[in-house]
């Protein structure tokens, strides 16, 4: 809700929102209703997190915990709720989480930047790379997959580069990644510091030179960073509000319904909290049916079936089953340009 991801908090808010709301209209949980408790996961504030939690689960107050935040908090988060409850994790994230009674159902580099990084070389003839980030788990690991598969395209990464969360200033960090040269942009900043970093890579007009791209700008970041400085950047992800899917269109109308036609911006992860609720739900089912216990989920080939507006399926924390789309930005919305394979 605050700090640099705090861009995304509507979207997340009112997503859970209309989960919640249709969990509760289908009978809630063992006729339980869900009772949403929102809490703030800005990475700057996370030991007043941690105590809430804490304090939470110690009183028992909480059955489980749907989080939209960053690496470094869900690492944070473990270490505090210890498999007591389950925590679905639900963005696009680095992979390889393996604690107990944690289930992450995004998208993960394999999934995104892989195929996106050999598409774009492809189609855009790009060779140097520069990579930038927040200085934390995901921006990082995220960048080792990607230095290893524009080798094995036959790139360069001439610039490599992290700041911390609190990006007000970003032109000295454009003018250090001009002078490297690169044709295309890694942008792996969170939230508020991608909109900063790409409005003075539009005010510089390097988008005139080089291209962007990212796993994580969505359609908040595109109407804050304005249409000016937008040009030339390419998404890849799982979700974007621009598909022209069945789903999708039940789900935007769902979403205007419930906020009374003038919802909060839909996005990748807003959807991903719209996802978890729906996954915590069919959890819980799960283990009262004792289909599957919930630490086994997905580690036979089942996959767990829950309500999304981008038709995912989780097979494990290590496997998901989703489309994954490379978009353009076209001012402040997204041209879908086809499927990555």
């Amino acid at each position: 809700m605050s700090g640099s991801a705090g861009i995304w908090g509507p979207s997340c808010i009112s997503c859970a929102q209309l989960a919640v709301s249709e969990v509760n209209d289908e009978g809630g949980i063992d006729g339980a209703k869900l009772v949403p408790l929102f809490l703030d996961s800005d990475d700057e504030n996370v030991g007043k997190l941690e105590s809430e939690i804490a304090g939470l689960i110690e009183d028992r107050t909480i059955a489980g915990v749907v989080g939209m935040n960053v690496s470094s908090v869900r690492q944070r988060l473990n270490k505090i709720i210890g498999g007591s409850i389950p925590y679905v994790y639900t963005p696009l994230y680095e992979g390889n989480e393996h604690s107990p009674n944690v289930y992450t159902i995004g998208e993960t580099p394999v999934d995104q930047l892989e195929p996106a990084i050999r598409q774009l070389t492809e189609d855009l003839k790009v060779k140097n790379w520069a990579l930038i980030g927040n200085d934390y788990v995901w921006p990082r690991t995220s960048h080792s997959v990607a230095r290893r598969r524009i080798a094995e395209c036959g790139g360069n990464v001439v610039f490599d580069g992290y700041v911390p969360f609190g990006l007000n200033d970003a032109d000295w960090l454009v003018e250090r990644i001009a002078r490297a040269r690169p044709d295309i942009v890694l942008v792996s900043l969170v939230g508020q510091d991608a909109v900063e970093f790409n409005r003075a890579f539009g005010r510089m007009n390097l988008d005139r030179k080089m291209f962007r791209f990212s796993t994580a700008v969505d359609e908040n970041v595109l109407l804050a960073t304005g249409e000016e400085n937008t040009r030339r950047l390419f998404v890849a992800s799982a979700y974007f509000s621009a598909l022209k899917t069945p789903g999708n269109e039940e789900f935007k109308d769902r979403s205007r319904a419930i906020h009374n036609t003038r919802p909060p911006v839909l996005n990748a992860l807003g959807q991903s909290m719209y996802e978890g609720v729906h996954f915590y739900s069919a959890l819980r089912a799960t283990e009262k049916t004792n289909e599957m216990p919930g630490h086994a989920l997905g580690r036979k080939g089942r996959p767990v079936r829950y309500r999304s507006a981008r038709a995912g399926r989780y097979l494990s924390n290590d496997r998901k089953d989703l489309t994954i789309y490379l978009s353009r930005a076209d001012g402040h919305e997204f041209s879908i340009l086809g499927e990555l394979s």
